[in-house]
């Protein structure tokens, strides 16, 4: 349960995983290997609601996700709910099931800002990392129809061994997008992502010259696009504070209900998580066991208990430090400090040209 500044914080943003459907197969998907099925997914009603709720609670934003949010018919009535509700809407999207005409009826329903997955500057790789032919061009496609409604958009671009070494054109393809930000967003290895991760895992080499690449291209566009970027996990000397603490700052609803303090908690065994079917959106935050569970600093060991950082990076992600030791609780292994912190470099040295497990539905 929660101990040291175990205060209850105000949630910021909400993401809102609509469905699991998807028509791409990447094999770095973050969603569960348990997906949710169709008929199981929340109505637009009951999203309404959650999205009120979610704004009662101080929440000022939420991003529109699945899967992909295009597979949902009633997406535009939902998107005009999270409007009506006073929240800032993003909408996450592989932009494959999303046509022009989507596109505009969302932007009249209120949709602030759209986010696209790129896999590539390079049209062919792109589609064969993404299990998709064709999916390049309509991205290309959507992206140029939201900038001429006037609709910020972001990149966002899941950097591995196949496509690293063309970040320096990843951030030109943004620029040429009209982008106003790009996301160099490493690949997470959790879920479906654990099955490819020596397949998708950058070198060394490649990790050191994409760092130097990424300043560079901060100062040469300055004021022209905003890069957001991060050393992989698997490369890194201290852990990222995972979702900004757990239970602090954000939660995530899925596609049937079930409320999460992080997008990948469902990978860890024995957590309890709450439903919206069940519970209101202000109770789980400050009740549900899933969200008290790794509140506070009392749950952490040695060396993140005495750790002058606790209150900065958390101890790390939990979903890392379980995939990678087998404890929820232990110390993200990708900290230095960390006493297993070794195998974490020799994981990231098991590099193999193994065809990819595409994730289907």
């Amino acid at each position: 349960m929660a101990g040291n500044d175990s205060a209850l914080h105000t949630p910021l943003g909400l993401l809102a995983e609509l469905t699991h459907r998807c028509p791409l197969g990447c094999p770095y998907c973050s969603n569960p290997l348990a997906l949710d099925p169709r008929q199981s997914e929340l109505d637009a009603p009951t999203w309404a609601r959650v999205f009120n709720e979610a704004a009662g609670l101080g929440v000022l934003q939420v991003h529109l996700s699945g899967g992909e949010p295009g597979a949902r018919r009633d997406l535009v009535a939902i998107t005009a709910a999270a409007h009506a509700a006073g929240l800032y809407t993003n909408l996450i999207t592989s932009a494959v099931g999303i046509t022009a005409a989507t596109l505009r009826q969302l932007a009249d329903s209120g949709l602030d800002h759209v986010q696209i997955s790129i896999q590539d500057s390079d049209p062919a790789s792109a589609d064969r990392i993404a299990g998709y032919e064709g999916a390049f061009a309509r991205k290309r496609a959507l992206a140029a129809e939201g900038v001429s409604l006037k609709i910020p958009l972001t990149v966002n671009a899941v950097m591995h061994r196949a496509n690293i070494d063309r970040l320096e054109d990843m951030v030109a393809l943004a620029l040429a997008l009209g982008a106003s930000r790009v996301e160099i967003a490493h690949a997470q290895y959790y879920g479906w992502a654990l099955k490819n991760r020596a397949a998708l895992m950058p070198t060394a080499a490649q990790v050191k010259r994409a760092a130097a690449a990424v300043e560079q291209l901060r100062a040469r566009h300055h004021g022209e696009i905003v890069i957001d970027a991060v050393i992989p996990d698997y490369y890194a000397r201290l852990p990222k504070p995972c979702v900004g603490g757990w239970g602090r700052r954000s939660l995530n609803v899925t596609p049937g209900g079930r409320v999460l303090p992080c997008h990948a908690a469902e990978s860890l065994p024995g957590l309890e998580f709450w439903s919206v079917r069940e519970h209101s959106l202000a109770d789980i935050w400050a009740n549900s066991p899933a969200f008290n569970a790794f509140r506070g600093t009392d749950w952490m060991q040695e060396p993140c208990r005495s750790c002058a950082r606790r209150d900065i990076d958390f101890g790390g992600c939990r979903c890392q430090a379980f995939a990678l030791t087998g404890d929820a609780r232990a110390t993200d292994p990708v900290c230095y400090l960390a006493p297993n912190h070794h195998e974490v470099a020799a994981l990231a040295a098991v590099q193999e040209d193994a065809p990819y497990a595409y994730r289907r539905m």
